[in-house]
């Protein structure tokens, strides 16, 4: 064997060892590819359902949602209307009240004193957290 066969039968080696590097990474790709294709029609039949519910529960929150927006707006109208009750009672009721409440004042402070020479007991002031006494009553020379 010459040097020129020898070098042949080398690279010849070489090449089968390469193509079956290669051969064995194009049967492992296949292989990838086969399974991606099965995960993908797997996920669109999952998906389907899902995005069609998904699409329901949005469409009954919009319903739900215009209905809390009716009650609102109800509300808003009810709250009003109490208010400008408010003012129409306080307008017509609240002068008439404070005057008979002036006049009761008036009247109980009247039959408080009916004996002008009476003192009445002083009473005590009572302030947050402790309590003043009443002021000491001078004695009269007599």
């Amino acid at each position: 064997m010459s040097g020129g066969e020898v070098a042949g039968i080398i690279v010849a080696v070489f090449w089968a060892i390469l193509v079956s590097f290669l051969a064995v990474a194009l049967a492992r790709l296949a292989q990838v590819l086969r399974a991606t294709t099965k995960l993908v029609a797997e996920v669109t039949e999952q998906a389907v359902p899902l995005l069609a519910d998904a699409s329901t529960t949005v469409r009954s929150a919009r319903t739900q949602l215009d209905r809390v927006d009716a009650i609102a707006s109800d509300v808003q109208e009810v709250t009003s209307n109490a208010s400008a009750l408010s003012s129409t009672v306080a307008s017509t009721f609240g002068g008439p009240l404070v005057k008979v409440a002036a006049f009761g004042y008036g009247v109980r402070k009247a039959m408080g004193r009916t004996d002008a020479g009476t003192e009445r007991t002083p009473r005590r002031t009572v302030i947050v957290g402790r309590t003043v006494p009443a002021p000491r009553r001078r004695k009269q020379k007599g």
